[in-house]
C-alpha cells in the first residue's frame, strides 16, 4: 500500500530574517563590532602624530615608540610619511588578527 505524505505549506520567510541572513553574510559571522572594529582602528590612525590606532589596540607601549621613532624622523620629509603610513596599515592588520583570534575561540 502506498501513503502519500500530507502537502506542506511552504516555509514563509520573514523579512527580518533576510536581513539577518544578509548581515550574516557581509560581516562573515562576527558580528557587528567584528566588522566595525578594524575601520574604527584605521579612522583613528589617520589622526596624525598620535597613533591613536595602536592605541585603539591596546598596544599602548608600540604608540609610544613610535611617537619617540617619529620625533627624529619629522625632521626628515622623506622617511615620515612612510612612517605613517605603515602606521595605518599596523592598526589596520593588528585588528583585524584581534577580530579573527576572538572568531576562533
Amino acid at each position: 500500500m502506498v501513503q502519500v505524505a500530507p502537502e506542506e505549506e511552504p516555509n514563509r520567510v520573514n523579512p527580518l530574517s533576510v536581513f539577518g541572513v544578509i548581515w550574516s553574510e557581509l560581516s562573515g559571522g562576527i558580528g557587528p563590532w567584528g566588522t566595525f572594529r578594524p575601520l574604527v582602528a584605521l579612522a583613528l590612525s589617520l589622526i596624525p602624530f598620535l597613533f591613536l590606532g595602536q592605541h585603539f589596540n591596546r598596544q599602548h607601549s608600540k604608540a609610544a615608540s613610535w611617537f619617540l621613532i617619529q620625533l627624529p624622523l619629522i625632521v626628515s620629509v622623506v622617511l615620515w610619511p612612510l612612517f605613517y603610513f605603515w602606521s595605518i596599515g599596523d592598526a589596520w592588520w593588528v585588528s583585524s588578527r584581534i577580530v579573527a583570534s576572538a572568531q576562533n575561540e
